[in-house]
């Protein structure tokens, strides 16, 4: 049988970039939190990053009960874990230190509170030898920065975790607004990174070839597929892009030039020259902002753009609701 028992305390372990938006979001969607990292100076930098974070949260709408106030910190592991319904673990990305952890959390917390790696590289088949009384409860739930913004959560079980455990995780994060995708195959780098790294190659091959600037490039991301990214995903642009024939028509059309154009992609070899020549490109996009500068364009940007795909969905569930209505 499925437990049901709600998720209301949450055990953030690590407080790092991952972390701490992890905490934020759990803390506006009204949830008690309490973190634990060794850090030196990580409570203070972890308040200061969720007080940053609010205005943000606040204006996506907070739900009840949300307040800064429900964050405890806890630099001791066995303290954070007391009385947790679901931990999200957030640590390095090293095997044998997960393993070691994940040993810790399975013989400190009760058998039915699910254990979520924030990992983007380690598969969960091999961080749950570390969990030899319990492995079924562990599970990834691999967020794209930042959590507190963006949606997206990749679930990728292990070969010992449940489908309990898993159907709880995608419960609890679709409870809070995330959009979550299931892998049902363990792959480097899970769906979403590995989308990233096959573009990333191509456009590190153009910029190192010459073909134009990093300036350009990410222009012709930014304002080109990247604008229609951000309203659909390629499937669906495809269907789009085969007109009134649909998917079956752009497959009919473009299946040759898609698949000779795969022929001529490149394979940068990253050398220091050639890093070096994309380093330079990036400063020279920079100019004279700042990382803070760039990071509050880009999250200002994504808040609109959350917003109105939210108000879009919105509406077409309003207008579904009125046509069954009839």
């Amino acid at each position: 049988m499925t437990d049901t028992t709600p998720i209301r305390r949450i055990a953030v372990i690590g407080t790092g970039v991952i972390g701490a938006s992890w905490t934020a979001l759990f803390l506006a969607k009204g949830l008690q939190v309490v973190a634990t990292d060794i850090a030196p100076n990580a409570e203070a930098q972890l308040r200061t990053f969720v007080e940053a974070a609010w205005p943000a949260l606040k204006r996506l709408g907070l739900s009840p009960g949300a307040t800064q106030a429900n964050l405890t910190f806890t630099p001791v592991l066995a303290q954070a874990l007391i009385d947790a319904d679901l931990v999200q673990e957030n640590g390095p990305e090293r095997l044998e230190f997960k393993q070691k952890l994940y040993g810790q959390l399975d013989e400190l917390l009760p058998p039915d509170v699910i254990i979520a790696s924030s990992t983007s590289t380690l598969p969960m088949s091999s961080i749950q030898l570390g969990a030899a009384l319990h492995p079924g409860r562990c599970v990834i739930g691999h967020p794209f920065n930042p959590p507190h913004l963006i949606p997206l959560v990749e679930i990728v079980g292990g070969a010992k975790t449940s489908e309990e455990t898993i159907l709880r995780a995608e419960a609890f994060y679709t409870s809070i607004g995330k959009r979550t995708v299931r892998l049902h195959k363990e792959l480097q780098g899970h769906v979403a990174n590995r989308l990233q790294a096959a573009l990333a190659r191509e456009v590190y091959y153009l910029v190192a070839e010459g073909v134009l600037s990093a300036a350009d490039v990410d222009t012709a991301l930014s304002w080109g597929p990247g604008l229609r990214w951000g309203v659909m995903g390629n499937m669906m642009l495809n269907h789009l892009g085969g007109g009134p024939g649909g998917i079956e028509h752009f497959f009919q059309q473009f299946t040759g030039p898609l698949t000779a154009s795969w022929k001529d992609l490149g394979s940068p070899v990253l050398t220091p020259e050639v890093q070096k020549k994309l380093i330079d490109g990036v400063h020279a996009e920079v100019g004279s902002r700042s990382i803070e500068e760039l990071e509050a364009e880009r999250d200002e940007m994504l808040l609109g753009l959350i917003e109105l795909r939210t108000k879009a969905m919105d509406a077409a569930t309003s207008r579904k609701a009125a046509a069954r209505a009839r």
